[in-house]
């Protein structure tokens, strides 16, 4: 049964299920309507479970059509049944087969969860609790069985017709109809079933495995989008390697299919053998997609694949131990990156995603541990938190036990593991035992919500040539924890000298090691290291690499932010010397305007742009990172509390009207450069090239509007792929008048009929700074192109405008928050999913000002008391609320 919104799942109530179920043998007869579905379950009871407890199946507005037991049809006094129950109290103690027949209406299913249509084809999404749509069943992560699928269906409607594991028998029947049996013979959960038929374009390939398997690829998509999967399919290659390569991982199918399709709720599904991806993450050519599109598809096709080992072969127990895949494979996909692109360029993108929405989710009212202890809906805790922390915490482990600990680590959780469904105290426990280390301490952060805030005091002793540090931490309360623990934290440090040499370390309160490799181990509150021989007052790079998921406070004084922008070695803390001189240039200009004296200039931060201008040749990818103020919502999260988007706006548009009018040569020097005509690849270095030339526009049109506007347009009539075309109209869009205008329509002649670029026209209106644009966004709502059945263009329009466009979505009349709200709730009976998504767009609601705080309240509490809300709704706006 699905969990009403006031019915707490809790952690601490884990038993195992009553009941085992070693094979399911499923026949699927596909109709739009009236879809027949037989399973036939081998069960037994658990020895773990409890002693003749009845067996209850889980369901999901399930219609039941009949049930039998050993092959003996049971009367209705035998069981009893409601949509979403079916219960058998008096069931054989002996092994047995039940037998339950369902009708399932795949068209009418608008949730996306279980089996429905996509355009012409049908599909299912059975995470979290999607199978129990499709037959009752023991839907929990921990009940894994050998499945055998047959499916048939109208041969002209779907021809090709796919489940998990490897093919079967295929054949003919009368009135049209074929069938074809697939078997996956590695036991898997109910999550990770997958079916579809369709009538489909396929890219074929094949890849030879370390061991000299011959594998089959195969990405289906739409007819005639065939060449736009070749990327993917690449993609997927590589990943396969690299698993072998990087964790010894080598695929155990026969064949790996892939479906993409334009209707689905997440991102990709990683179904053992199936995989079944939005088309966002599969289809791209240089005319449709940008280069973010196509380092996406890369990161996603890895991570999916990569589930087949940390998700499939070993799953989860519980839906409480969800990070244990995804935080783990986010890791893996996020290694994949670094090691097929720019790895400090990936470090800086990982850790920008990071703040941007689990910084937040841990300051607010949606705050949770990576693993919760409790929780109402399942579909709500698919969180940032999960994974995006979830893969921090798994990059710590391995910064703390050294790389080869961490692979043995591994090896020993592929080992131990494979088959079962597992647990983080499993987890942990394989690197516990590689690296002889206690592990118990940093159990903590799987256990704990909230951000620590770390900070640095240095005191030099001139006399001594010493310089004492010390690290301290502290955590804020979080809902449902008022009292924090010391974490683990590894602090990555280094010392500059004056000159900008990096000093050697030496220190008696500090093990060889950590002197060796510059990673210090706080783990109580405070922790002092003195270091010897320092000849004068350095300048401290800490948190390199970003070694812990914490926000490092204050930043360092201006003048060593500027000597760590030139001199520091680690990417990532030049990147950030930048990003904090930015923010203090943009919240000076803040404070002025609210004391209504003069706006200040940032002389020192534009002589260190400049200073990256003139090397940008040498890592142009990392050079357009350094350029690229905090976007509006950095500076939201930043400024922690009474928010008002028109200041920050205002004050993050002049700073760059600054930086534009005084580095205006450079910019468009860099510009003209970069506009050489040249080939269009996706790789990172030409990626690199075009996101610099970007911020060089930008830049340009900052200083100069009107030579920028005329720069973008001529950017945009020439634009040979779709990354020079979007960043045109982006600024075009920015810069407004009729260019925009006729930009946009431009666009969407060219590109009409053509889904997922149409996204982007949607997309580019939505994140317009201007009053009218609240407007713009409703009347786009009765465009012909959109749909709110469709995800990717309700997130395209509504959830880009609540998320990316701060001034107009706060306007002080309301009407951006009303707009949200009337989504939401005529969104919520079709597809709760979706809407509860959209409601997390509010969960900083307390950091802002009183009077939007006080119009936001409003508009939850009206939602919250909204007849029939769903559970998923219902349980992000009552803990918002909370």
């Amino acid at each position: 049964m699905r969990h009403p919104s006031n019915v707490a799942v809790r952690l601490a109530d884990y038993r195992p299920a009553d009941f085992l179920i070693d094979t399911v043998a499923l026949d699927i007869s596909l109709h739009r309507t009236e879809t027949k579905v037989v399973a036939r379950l081998a069960l037994r009871r658990n020895p773990k479970g409890a002693p003749g407890a009845p067996l209850v199946l889980d369901g999901d507005e399930l219609t039941l059509v009949g049930v039998k037991v050993d092959g003996r049809p049971l009367g209705a006094q035998d069981y009893t049944a409601t949509p979403d129950q079916l219960t058998l109290t008096a069931v054989p103690e002996a092994p047995f087969t039940l037998e339950i027949e369902t009708r399932v209406d795949p068209t009418a299913n608008t949730q996306l969860s279980g089996l429905y249509r996509s355009g012409s084809a049908y599909c299912t999404q059975c995470e979290a609790e999607g199978f129990r749509r499709i037959t009752y069943f023991l839907d929990r992560p921990d009940v894994l069985s050998v499945y055998t699928t047959r499916i048939d269906a109208d041969k002209s409607e779907a021809p090709i017709l796919l489940s998990n594991g490897n093919p079967g028998e295929t054949g003919d029947l009368p009135g049209g109809r074929h069938y074809a049996v697939w078997r996956d013979p590695f036991p898997k959960p109910s999550y990770l079933f997958a079916l579809v038929g369709g009538d489909l374009g396929v890219v074929r390939d094949h890849f030879k495995t370390t061991s000299g398997r011959q594998v089959t690829l195969a990405i289906h998509v739409e007819h005639g989008k065939e060449a736009r999967a070749e990327y993917a399919m690449d993609a997927l290659k590589r990943s396969m390697r690299w698993d072998e390569e990087k964790f010894g991982r080598e695929y155990d199918l026969d064949v790996f299919n892939i479906v993409a399709v334009s209707d689905f709720n997440m991102g990709a599904m990683e179904n053992k053998g199936l995989n079944i991806f939005n088309d966002k993450y599969v289809l791209a050519s240089p005319e449709t997609a940008t280069d973010v599109d196509y380092a996406g598809i890369e990161a996603v096709i890895a991570h999916e694949y990569f589930h087949n080992w940390t998700g499939n072969r070993i799953t989860c127990r519980d839906w409480f131990q969800l990070c244990l895949k995804e935080g783990l494979t986010v890791f893996r996909d996020q290694e994949f990156s670094a090691d097929m692109r720019s790895r400090a360029v990936e470090r800086i993108g990982d850790v920008r995603g990071l703040r941007l929405a689990q910084f937040p989710e841990d300051a607010g009212p949606l705050a949770h541990p990576v693993r919760p202890e409790v929780y109402h809906e399942i579909n709500n805790f698919y969180t940032a938190t999960v994974y995006e922390k979830g893969a921090e915490i798994v990059r710590m482990l391995r910064t703390l036990i050294g790389d080869d600990c961490f692979r043995r680590g591994m090896d020993i959780y592929f080992e131990r593991f494979d088959g079962t469904a597992a647990t983080v105290e499993d987890f942990l426990s394989c690197f516990a035992e590689a690296s002889g280390r206690d592990l118990s301490h940093f159990a903590l952060w799987y256990s704990q919500a909230g951000t620590p805030v770390l900070s640095t005091e240095g005191s030099y002793d001139q006399n001594a040539k010493t310089f004492a540090l010390t690290l301290r931490q502290e955590i804020a309360p979080t809902p449902g924890q008022q009292e924090k623990k010391p974490a683990v934290i590894p602090v990555a440090l280094a010392l500059f000298g004056q000159n900008g040499e990096k000093l050697d370390l030496e220190s008696a309160d500090a093990r060889p090691d950590e002197l060796a490799r510059g990673l210090f181990e706080l783990s109580d509150s405070t922790r002092t290291v003195t270091f010897k021989n320092i000849p004068s007052q350095p300048v401290v790079s800490a948190l390199r690499g970003f070694s812990a998921p914490v926000r490092l406070e204050p930043a360092p004084a201006s003048a060593d932010l500027e000597k760590l922008l030139a001199c520091d070695d680690d990417p990532f803390n030049r990147w950030q010397a930048a990003q904090s001189l930015a923010l203090r240039a943009i919240f000076a200009r803040v404070d002025a305007a609210r004391a209504g004296a003069p706006l200040p200039s940032a002389p020192g931060y534009v002589a260190a742009l400049r200073t990256i201008l003139s090397g940008a040749d040498a890592d142009p990818a990392f050079a357009a990172q350094a350029l690229s103020l905090p976007s509006e919502t950095d500076l939201a999260r930043e400024a922690g509390s009474n928010v008002d988007p028109d200041e920050l706006f205002a004050a993050r548009f002049g700073l760059l009207e600054e930086i534009g009018r005084a580095l205006a040569s450079e910019a468009e020097a860099i510009y003209a450069r970069l506009s050489e005509a040249s080939p269009y690849s996706p790789d990172a270095a030409s990626a690199g090239r075009r996101s610099l030339k970007t911020v060089a526009l930008d830049l340009v049109a900052a200083g100069d509007p009107a030579k920028g506007s005329a720069l973008a347009e001529s950017q945009f009539a020439a634009a040979g792929n779709m990354t020079d075309r979007l960043a045109a109209l982006a600024l075009l869009a920015l810069l407004g008048g009729d260019a925009r205008e006729k930009a946009f329509a431009a666009f969407y002649a060219q590109f009409e009929g053509d889904a997922l670029v149409i996204d982007k026209w949607f997309a580019l209106q939505a994140t317009i700074p201007e009053p009218a644009t609240t407007q713009r966004v409703i009347d786009l709502m009765s465009h012909p192109d959109f749909s709110l059945s469709n995800p990717n263009r309700v997130r395209s329009l509504i959830g880009v405008f609540a998320n990316a466009n701060l001034t107009r979505f706060h306007a002080l009349d309301g009407s951006g928050y009303d707009l949200l709200t009337k989504i939401i709730l005529e969104l919520d009976p079709k597809n709760p999913q979706v809407a509860a998504r959209l409601l997390s767009s509010l969960r900083s609601w307390r950091t802002m000002e009183p009077r939007r705080r006080a119009l936001i309240e409003a508009r939850l509490r009206r939602i919250v008391a909204q007849e029939g809300l769903s559970a998923d709704t219902k349980d992000i706006a009552t803990r918002a609320l909370a």
